[in-house]
Parts: structure tokens; sequence; C-alpha cells
């Protein structure tokens, strides 16, 4: 997601992260979402490193210097934060065991993470809150806010508690999980994703995280009439009059 005045961020990173940023032209990263700690959410999280070089600073660096490699200077990275759940966090450093904000030692090259457990902050211009849902798994979705323009996000859930539909009523986009037309224990349903977005209303919708019982083109059809659409890579979504998407 990127905000009006520049700032970018991910929500999750799932595998092949690099291989999307490459494809999709990311170059640009100051700050990381995570909903959960699920694989399929988090198997891409070592490949942020190559964005603390990216917005890290050069330093001198003279031949003599057990890191010098034929340059001037070298490059230290910055420290990236990281806002999840207390459970997740947890997790994220068992899976991930030599993650820290340090970096690795004598040049290692290792991801710089500040992991924050805040449950509303803001990355830049946009204002961001942790929604509560169901998912079987300590899980979480946002709500993201700049000027006047809400987004709602939440990839994965079996079920919406009312504080959080009364949170996102009438957002400008909402972004919700809906795994296939049967029913399915941890994720929506196509007739309870439908069902909560009668009840949001928001002026926009798109499904995510579903799976392949349908075609693209199949839940289209499916979705005709409604306010949502199902995603696909690369989709861009433009919100409010500052630019931000």
């Amino acid at each position: 997601m990127t905000a009006a005045d520049g700032a970018a961020f991910l929500v999750d990173t799932p595998p092949e992260l690099r291989l999307a940023c490459v494809e999709l032209g990311v170059s640009k990263v100051d700050a990381v979402v995570l909903t959960h700690a699920h694989m399929d959410h988090v198997a891409g999280f070592d490949d942020l490193r190559r964005f603390n070089t990216l917005n890290g600073e050069k330093v001198p660096c003279e031949p003599g210097d057990p890191l010098y490699r034929g340059l001037p200077y070298r490059i230290v990275g910055k420290p990236m934060p990281c806002y999840a759940m207390e459970e997740t966090i947890e997790q994220m450093h068992r899976i991930f065991p030599y993650i820290s904000g340090k970096g690795g030692a004598n040049g290692l090259f290792r991801p710089q993470i500040e992991f924050d457990s805040a449950e509303a902050f803001s990355v830049g211009s946009v204002r961001v809150e942790r929604l509560r849902v169901e998912h079987g798994f300590p899980c979480c979705g946002y709500l993201f806010s700049e000027g006047g323009a809400r987004i709602a996000y939440v990839s994965d859930c079996h079920e919406l508690p009312d504080a959080t539909l009364e949170r996102v009523k009438d957002v400008d986009v909402m972004v919700l999980n809906c795994l296939r037309e049967r029913e399915h224990p941890t994720h929506l349903s196509l007739k309870r994703a439908l069902g909560y977005l009668d009840r949001i209303a928001p002026k926009r919708a798109f499904f995510v995280h579903m799976c392949h019982d349908f075609s693209h083109v199949e839940w289209l059809s499916r979705l005709a009439g409604t306010c949502a659409a199902p995603a696909y890579d690369g989709l861009e979504v433009e919100v409010g009059n500052g630019g931000g998407r």
C-alpha cells in the first residue's frame, strides 16, 4: 500500500515475495503489517532484507576494514518496523530466530526488523487500526484511513464480530476473504462473505484468498450485480483524492 505522502508498506509477506516485487516493480517498502503467522502469509519474510539495504545509508569504508569490498563505502541497513499481534510476533521469532533489529554481525546479511504490537499506529500519512476477526488461529484484520478514505482488509476469517462490522461500515473498499462456495471451518464461504458485505455496505469490495473451485471468469459471473469482484495479482486500487493506493 502506498500513502499519499509516499510512504509504502506491505500487508503480509507471502511466498515468492521477491519475485512479486520484481514483477510488479515494488522498489520501496517502509514497513510491514502482519495479519498472522500462517506460512502462506509470512514465508517471504526473509526477503525483506533487500529493503533494509535500499533504505540504509552509506558509510565510509577503507581498505583494511574487515567489510571492505573494493568500494569507498558500505551500506548499513535500516531496520524496518513490523506491526503485528503479540502472538504473531512470538510465532515469527520461532519461525525466523535469526532476525533482530540489529541484523547480522560482521556484515552478515540478515533481515533487520523492529517488531511493534501496537493496536493503532501510523505509516506515513496512513492511520492503521487493528480489527478483531475469528480464524481459529491468532489473526487480525486492519482498517487503513487517510484523509476521508477508508480501506478495510480481512484476508483470513470465518467470522467477523459485531464490533468489527460496526467499525468497517461504509468503507470505501472492503478486502475480504472468500475461499469457495462450500462452507469451511476457518474461512468464509461465498454466501457468508456476501452476507457480511450486505451489512458492511462498502462502496467497492474485492475477494481474496480464493481457492481453485472456480476460474476468475466464473467468479466474475457469480459476483455480477454485487459490489464485489475477485482480486488478482497486480490489481491497483486508488482511493481518495490524495493518490493513496
